[in-house]
């Protein structure tokens, strides 16, 4: 039954099944990234990204006012005020006056204090600290509480790293640094790669098919055998520590697989178009760009799809081909990594930063995906 028209097979929906679950893994960093970038940083520290939507408990260790603040009221030093900032929404659940004990009172409860005192503390965090004999010391005495804090969103985060931030933190400086190496970057090399398509695929002249081999054998060459010699040239010519070199180096780097993949999308293209193009009398360099170019921007969104993504997200090519003493070209993933050494404990700025710099390959990526299989499936089919 599972042959007759109309009706799908098991196997089908087994992977529909597993392509569904493969997107929700894939989307869970992602989503994770995103509500952590949100939060405060007690709030990532008490519970995960996935809670965000609920109340979470935390437990603080508060100090209430220094003995300076004391004041006299019906023959008692009296020190009064909240332990929380203003307009504050935690709730006190439980407290404490020692480590050992931080659930020993309710709100509303009083303590008798060990250093003399007695410390009564409400559930909005108010407490009222009272005693016979005048307060010493300077800083008031410690209070363990056990808060219910309510969902909060904050973008206090962004702002730190996108307008406040410092030398080490200012992650803006790098976003535009990282568009200045991944748009030439990507358009350099389609623009190369497609007028050496055109001619391997349309151009007759010795040595077409070996070329064509060579193009395909560096497809499997490791990028990282080519690092030093490059850089050796690239330092001998004068561009080895700036965008030029940075530039040049992804533009050797990717145009093995940009010729390939236009040259197998243009021989595709129906020979009777270039034929009849040529018969009205069409150069070469006509064909190109007013017929080929055209029929081609599915490959060639295909290819500056990859390109993209692999510009941005590079940090090895830009460690090797821009360097930088100053910070001034630092790129993206370079300033992530330096974060997490001066930052490895804060866990909402690392969030943040890592959610600004998947979120443009992210936009690229679903605005042109329709071209993506057009372009990779190129020439797979006659």
């Amino acid at each position: 039954m599972s042959s007759i028209a109309g009706q799908k097979s098991g196997l089908v929906w087994a992977v529909h099944l597993s392509a569904a679950v493969l997107v929700i893994l894939w989307l869970f960093p992602t989503v994770g990234l995103l509500v952590s970038s949100f939060r405060t940083a007690d709030q990532i520290a008490t519970s995960g990204w996935w809670k965000a939507l609920f109340p979470s408990q935390q437990n603080l260790t508060l100090r209430t006012a220094a003995p300076e603040t004391q004041v006299q009221a019906d023959g008692l030093f009296v020190i009064e005020g909240s332990l929380f900032e203003d307009g504050s929404s935690k709730v006190i659940t439980v407290w404490g006056t020692n480590a050992k004990g931080i659930d020993s009172y309710q709100p509303g409860d009083t303590a008798a204090l060990r250093r003399g005192g007695r410390l009564t503390v409400q559930a909005d965090g108010s407490y009222r600290l009272e005693g016979e004999e005048e307060f010493t010391g300077r800083r008031g005495p410690r209070v363990f509480v056990t808060a219910e804090v309510p969902p909060e969103f904050t973008l206090a985060n962004y702002h730190k790293i996108l307008i406040s931030g410092g030398a080490t933190d200012n992650m803006a400086k790098a976003f535009f640094n990282t568009l200045t190496v991944t748009i030439p970057a990507t358009i350099i090399p389609i623009l190369v790669a497609a007028f050496a398509a055109y001619a391997l695929a349309w151009m007759e002249f010795p040595g077409r098919a070996l070329l064509i081999a060579a193009i395909v054998g560096l497809l499997v060459v490791p990028l990282q055998l080519a690092l030093i010699p490059l850089l050796k040239f690239h330092n001998g010519i004068g561009i080895g520590k700036g965008y030029l070199g940075v530039w040049m180096a992804h533009t050797g780097f990717g145009l093995p697989l940009a010729i390939y993949l236009l040259r197998n999308y243009m021989v595709g293209i129906p020979r009777d178009i270039i034929e009849n193009a040529r018969v009205d009398g069409a150069t070469d360099f006509q064909i190109f760009t007013r017929i080929i170019l055209p029929l081609s921007f599915p490959a060639l969104a295909s290819f500056a799809i990859f390109q993209f993504l692999w510009t941005w997200n590079d940090l090895l090519v830009a460690m090797v081909f821009l360097i930088d003493a100053t910070g001034e070209t630092t790129v993206m993933t370079k300033q992530i990594v330096e974060m997490l050494g001066t930052r490895g404990g804060n866990w909402e700025i690392l969030a943040t930063s890592a959610f600004v710099s998947i979120a443009v390959p992210l936009f690229v990526f679903f605005a042109m995906q329709k071209y993506l299989v057009r372009g990779l499936l190129a020439g797979s089919v006659k």
